[in-house]
């Protein structure tokens, strides 16, 4: 859990390099990258002396050496009487500019994000009241929808996959469906997989659990553990869904992955029992990630994993059910600490990973903690731009002290969308 740091007041002109010194003032009042930081170098000391401040505070178990003392300080450090800025000074205040524009930058990146994962689960919505009365239409509808996202990752080199907030992620069968399809595609992507593929791949996982329709809602929303009877009926829903999928007129490759998604490396899935060799490649790709979702979007919120635990979990304990080479392209892609996860830094400062680039597994974005800041004003660090800070360990809601909790909001639901380098720069 986290707690409050132990701070004591010095004279500005005992500072030196090695204190870790607390600034009890606005992040926008200075011009350093934190509130909380250790002093690497004079210009930091000068820029210290310069604020205006009658004190400031330290804290010493973080601290590489004490403060100067006051006897000797006049001599070792005087206080700075430059009226302008050095060239260090305006170093700094350029530097801080632009983690500013980052930030505003990031913010917009997420605000996107959400509009367009909230623009696509409604388009999904209509798609899913048309299965019946018109099921062509709506397949035509599901190829346009996935078309867009499909181009939209295989045009683009760089994509950031960002978690959404409870807000605008609801809890039903849609927004599972639409998780399984838009992770399966980035991850597709990572594959190297053809176009075409990974269009059928987001088809297939969009309506992957099809067949629940035809399966007593009793059974499908039950908590509880199943009868056998019962498993045997849900199980059924791949079979129900190929035949649904047939009158919608999706093709082979979509109704592979509806039928096969449970199906285990291992033989141990359903519905035929296959091992891995005569399982398709791009059903394997869906049962990770329908996994993965179950884990962190349980019935149970409090039976959920977070996403840390999750591909933890999949990885130590599951591995023998999935395609190993496809796992591990997934880790790699979500991250270490995927979206979503809470984190301590190494600074002690806890935090919440709210996107990542699968280029940099262990240097996501970071919301951070700092009650200095307004929360809706939170600062986000990325941490391949921050080389001295790293993630010192994934943490739990419940290790959260309750003001830490409100100002992060952990997510209750696990809901992802990515952002794509391109769509940004057409959006500027």
């Amino acid at each position: 859990m986290t707690t409050v740091p132990i701070t004591t007041s010095i004279d500005l002109d005992q500072l030196c390099i090695g204190l870790y010194v607390h600034l009890d003032l606005a992040w926008l009042e200075h011009s350093f990258a934190r509130n909380s930081f250790k002093i690497k170098n004079q210009a930091q000391i000068a820029a210290l002396q310069q604020l205006g401040l009658s004190s400031i505070r330290i804290e010493a178990a973080r601290s590489d050496c004490p403060p100067l003392a006051k006897s000797i300080t006049s001599e070792l450090a005087p206080p700075s009487t430059e009226l302008s800025p050095s060239a260090e000074e305006i170093a700094l205040i350029e530097s801080k500019k632009n983690r500013v524009e980052k930030l505003n930058e990031e913010r917009a990146a997420i605000a996107r994000c959400e509009k367009e994962f909230i623009k696509t689960a409604a388009a999904f919505k209509n798609i899913a009241s048309k299965l019946f009365s018109r099921p062509q239409d709506a397949c035509q509808d599901a190829d346009h929808l996935i078309g867009q996202m499909q181009a939209a990752l295989v045009d683009d080199m760089s994509v950031a996959i960002h978690v959404m907030n409870d807000k605008v992620a609801g809890e039903d069968a849609y927004y599972h469906s639409l998780n399984v399809s838009v992770l399966a595609m980035i991850l597709g992507k990572e594959l190297a997989l053809p176009a075409e593929d990974i269009k059928a791949l987001g088809i297939g996982c969009l309506f992957h659990d099809i067949g629940k329709i035809e399966i007593p809602d009793r059974i499908v929303n039950k908590h509880s553990e199943l009868s056998r009877a019962e498993q045997n009926l849900l199980q059924q829903h791949c079979q129900y869904g190929v035949t649904i999928a047939e009158k919608m007129g999706l093709s082979k490759a979509a109704r592979e992955i509806i039928l096969q998604h449970h199906e285990y490396a291992d033989g141990s899935g359903y519905p035929q029992q296959l091992r891995l060799e005569r399982i398709a490649r791009l059903a394997r790709i869906a049962c990770i990630i329908n996994a993965y979702d179950k884990l962190c979007n349980h019935p149970n919120p409090a039976e959920s994993l977070t996403p840390y635990e999750a591909l933890a979990y999949m990885f130590k304990q599951q591995r023998k059910l999935y395609d190993p080479a496809i796992l591990n392209m997934f880790i790699r892609c979500m991250g270490v600490y995927p979206p979503g996860t809470l984190v301590e830094l190494s600074d002690g400062t806890p935090g919440m990973v709210v996107s990542n680039s699968a280029g940099m597994p262990l240097r996501p974005s970071v919301l951070i903690y700092d009650p200095s800041v307004p929360k809706d004003e939170a600062i986000i660090l990325n941490l391949s731009e921050e080389p001295e800070l790293s993630i010192r360990a994934s943490l739990k809601a419940k290790q959260l002290q309750p003001e830490v909790y409100a100002y992060l909001s952990p997510r209750q639901r696990m809901s992802y969308f990515f952002e794509s380098s391109k769509s940004t720069s057409r959006k500027n």
